[in-house]
């Protein structure tokens, strides 16, 4: 169940922690979001979370490690599962199946999960995203990754802090 903003802003920092980890896990955006309460308003939380961007290369690594593969559903009842689960809704059928190919392909190349802000999008655009960014460098890619990981955490914080 979603926060307001008043409860998200006077609610310990210990309660607060899991949705905020959901959301992103990068331990100084969570912890420097709790340090900045209160906010005036869900504006104000995302432009805090946004000002915490780009995240450092090894904070990318960190979270991608939380996310499921694109075409495979996230396990489990946890808010982040079920929020991976809604995203990644347009990936199902005969797309998923080519993900795993992809995947496969994407993971060879870079050494990690692709990842990419899935909410609202095609399996078809999706698969496009991916193969057209196998040609980045691998350091270009991990820029990606972290750009999408923020759009992801502003998507999960708006479903997790209501206004």
């Amino acid at each position: 169940m979603p926060l307001t903003i008043r409860e998200f802003n006077e609610a310990p920092a210990q309660d607060i922690r899991p949705a905020l980890t959901a959301c992103l896990d990068v331990p100084r955006w969570v912890e420097t979001l709790l340090a900045r309460r209160p906010y005036a308003d869900l504006a104000a939380l995302l432009a805090a979370s946004e000002a915490l961007t780009p995240l450092r290369p090894e904070e990318v690594r960190r979270a991608m490690a939380a996310h499921p593969r694109i075409g495979e559903k996230a396990g489990g009842k946890s808010t982040e599962a079920s929020w991976s689960r809604s995203e990644q809704s347009g990936v199902d059928g005969d797309a998923a199946r080519e993900f795993a190919a992809a995947n496969a392909e994407y993971e060879a190349t870079f050494g990690h999960v692709f990842l990419v802000c899935a909410s609202g999008r095609s399996g078809a655009e999706l698969l496009e995203n991916l193969r057209s960014r196998l040609s980045n460098d691998p350091e270009k890619e991990l820029e990606v990754a972290g750009q999408e990981l923020a759009r992801i955490a502003a998507l999960r914080l708006e479903k997790a802090v209501t206004a």
